[in-house]
């Protein structure tokens, strides 16, 4: 029996109403930037590290006095209107230093970082899915450099690396760094391969890249967004240290790790060499830490958060087909 005019239009407005009203469907990435908007830490962690990097990129341009620029006539002078940081024995202006020294700092960082992410995901992911002979010789590699400390490597290499150009130090700490983010996507991708829409991907005859590139990678996405960007901070941290020790950045190119190496002697007499280098470095790796704890908690909640949206999907999907046959019964 046909329905009514009347009763037709009702049922399509009532659809109609009911499409309009419904949220959009949450996808991952909606979910972590709404978990991540509601964070403090995220919103505290990123406008201290926006303004560090401000001040390196952009305080070099409005500062009048450039870091190899020496006052002789303010030699170990205390912070002041001239010098907000101060001098040191030589007469440099530590505040242009500090803002240099930032500089290079920053680009080891926000280079090895990604760099040894990158290799983590690409060597792990590779190893996980492929399997055999290929990942007994990854894991067999991964294990070996884990055993030999890449400090103790840098000890032996160091007469080759003395004297070259800190981003042969940059690429060194990138090739370095991404061991155990590999075994954590190794052992990710060991479980997504036997996941359904892995092998259904194989048996339509995608090929091994297409299968990781698709279907591997975006699943561990978010587990190397995190290690980007704490690997940021781990790469500044042992720069500063290679630094400190004599084995990083060397003279005449300026590091974070370079001016506390140099303020170190004098912390007790002259503060001002040791507390600014050091104070930035501290305040850098915490607004480093804010951020990747916040991403780290956005993430880690993310999948909640899809399944309550996929959840209220159904229902309104549920709701819109008791309607419908509420409608059609009448």
């Amino acid at each position: 029996m046909a329905m009514p005019l009347d009763q037709v239009t009702e049922v399509d407005e009532m659809k109609l109403s009911e499409e309009q009203s419904r949220p959009k469907p949450l996808t991952r990435g909606r979910v972590i930037w709404r978990r991540l908007r509601s964070s403090t830490q995220f919103w505290a962690g990123g406008c201290v590290l926006i303004a560090i990097v401000l001040f390196a990129l952009v305080g070099p341009l409005l500062w009048p006095i450039d870091p190899t620029t020496r006052d002789y006539f303010a030699l170990n002078q205390p912070p002041s209107l001239a010098h907000p940081f101060g001098t040191d024995t030589l007469g440099y202006d530590i505040f242009a230093r500090t803002m240099a020294g930032l500089q290079i700092s920053l680009i080891i960082g926000f280079v090895a970082g990604p760099l040894a992410t990158l290799l983590a995901g690409f060597l792990g992911s590779l190893a996980g899915y492929v399997g055999g002979w290929s990942d007994k010789v990854i894991a067999w590699f991964i294990d070996l450099l884990l055993v030999i400390p890449a400090f103790f490597i840098l000890i032996l290499l160091f007469p080759f690396f003395k004297g070259s150009n800190w981003i042969v130090m940059t690429f060194y700490l990138g090739l370095t760094g991404w061991m155990i983010m590999a075994q954590v996507i190794r052992s990710q991708t060991r479980s997504l391969r036997e996941r359904e829409f892995v092998k259904a991907a194989r048996f339509m005859g995608f090929g091994t890249w297409s299968v990781v590139r698709r279907h591997i990678v975006p699943n561990v996405a978010s587990l190397l967004i995190i290690d980007a960007v704490l690997g940021i901070g781990a790469m500044i941290l042992a720069e500063t240290t290679l630094s400190f020790f004599g084995f990083g950045v060397q003279a005449p190119a300026i590091s974070l790790g370079v001016l506390i190496s140099e303020g170190n002697t004098a912390a007790a007499t002259r503060p001002w060499l040791f507390v600014f280098p050091a104070g930035l470095l501290v305040t850098l790796l915490l607004a480093l830490s804010l951020v990747g704890d916040a991403l780290r908690a956005g993430v880690g909640r993310s999948s909640r958060g899809a399944r309550g949206s996929s959840a209220s999907r159904n229902r309104s999907r549920r709701r819109r087909g008791c309607a419908a046959a509420a409608a059609g019964g009448a």
